[in-house]
C-alpha cells in the first residue's frame, strides 16, 4: 500500500474502511487494543464491556502501558461524544458472531460509525485462534506494524515446549479443567471446543476436562461438589475482575493444584501467547512433579 493509494481495510462484517493515510489515533476495545500493543501498534485509547468497570481490568489489558493509553469507560457510561473525547482515527471492535459490535449498544456503534472508520474483528468460536490472530496480524501491518521474527520464535519455542510437557506426562496426563468462578458455591465450567485458546491446548495435546452436556452452549453451570467431582489436578482460573475469586470457590478443604491465571477473552498477540502456553506448561510439571 503506497499513500498514494490511501489506506483500505476489510473487516469480518465485509465492510471496507478507508482513509487518505494510515490510522495513527487508534481506539479499541480493550481487547483488541491488548492485542495490537503486542504487534506492534500503540492504541491511544481503549474501552470496556457491560462486564467492566470504571477502571481498566488489568487482567484483560496484557502488557499496555495504561499511563499512555487512555480508558474511555465501559457499559452504558460510553456513548460516541465520551469516544471521540481522544480523537481517534480508527476505532477496532471485536464481535462474537452476526458483525454486532461487542461492548457497545447498537446505537453507539451506529453513531460511531457516521463519525470514523470501524473495523470490525470475529473473535467468535467460529474461528481458530490462529485465524484470528491472523485477523489482528493484518490489520497492524495495515497500520504500519511490521513483523517480529523474534516474537514468532517465542511463540514456537512455547508450543514446542507445552508438546515436550505433555509427551513427558502422557502415561498419566493431568486433567486439567478451565472455570470461572460464579460463587463460592458454583462455577462456570467451559466447555473447550468452544474457546478457540482451549481448542489450541487440546490441539497440542493437553488432556481439557469436558463438563457433562446440559444447558448452556460455552459454560457448563456447576455447584461447587459437581465442579471438583470433575477431578481436575490443574486449574485455569478466569482472573477478571467480575470473576469471584477462586479461593472462595475452592474452600480452606480443597487438595491444592496449580493454578493457571486465565482470560476468556485471550490476547492474540504471539508474545501474549507464549506466554499464556509457557503458564501451562509450568502447571503441567508442576502437577506431574508432586
Amino acid at each position: 500500500m503506497t499513500e498514494q493509494s490511501g489506506w483500505r481495510f476489510s473487516d469480518d462484517r465485509g465492510q471496507q474502511s478507508a482513509a487518505p493515510r494510515p490510522p495513527e489515533r487508534v481506539l479499541a476495545y480493550v481487547q483488541a487494543g491488548a492485542t495490537l500493543w503486542d504487534l506492534g501498534v500503540r492504541p491511544v485509547g481503549i474501552f470496556g464491556s457491560d462486564h467492566d468497570g470504571p477502571d481498566p481490568d488489568t487482567a484483560k489489558t496484557g502488557t499496555l502501558p495504561l499511563d499512555e493509553v487512555a480508558y474511555a469507560g465501559a457499559g452504558s457510561s460510553l456513548d460516541a461524544e465520551r469516544l471521540l473525547a481522544a480523537g481517534p482515527d480508527l476505532v477496532v471492535a471485536v464481535s462474537y458472531g452476526g458483525g454486532h459490535v461487542y461492548g457497545l449498544a447498537p446505537e453507539t456503534a451506529k453513531r460511531l460509525e457516521e463519525r470514523v472508520p470501524v473495523v470490525v474483528l470475529d473473535v467468535s468460536q467460529a474461528r481458530t485462534f490462529a485465524q484470528i490472530g491472523d485477523r489482528f496480524a493484518a490489520l497492524a501491518r495495515s497500520l504500519g506494524a511490521v513483523d517480529r521474527p523474534g516474537a514468532e520464535r517465542e511463540l514456537d519455542a512455547a508450543r514446542q515446549r507445552l508438546r515436550a510437557v505433555v509427551t513427558a506426562t502422557a502415561a498419566d496426563a493431568p486433567r486439567v479443567l478451565a472455570l470461572s468462578p460464579a460463587s463460592p458455591e458454583e462455577a462456570y465450567v467451559a466447555r473447550p471446543g468452544k474457546w478457540p485458546e482451549l481448542r489450541v491446548l487440546t490441539e497440542l495435546g493437553v488432556r481439557v476436562v469436558e463438563p457433562p452436556e446440559g444447558p448452556g452452549v460455552n459454560w457448563a453451570t456447576l455447584d461447587r461438589a459437581d465442579t471438583f467431582a470433575l477431578r481436575p489436578e490443574v486449574v485455569l482460573a478466569d482472573i477478571r475482575a467480575h470473576a469471584a475469586p477462586l479461593e472462595e470457590l475452592r474452600g480452606s478443604e480443597a487438595v491444592p493444584t496449580p493454578v493457571v491465571p486465565w482470560n476468556p477473552e485471550p490476547l492474540y498477540g504471539p508474545r501474549d501467547h507464549a506466554r499464556f502456553l509457557g503458564l501451562v506448561a509450568d502447571a503441567l510439571e508442576a502437577a506431574r512433579a508432586g
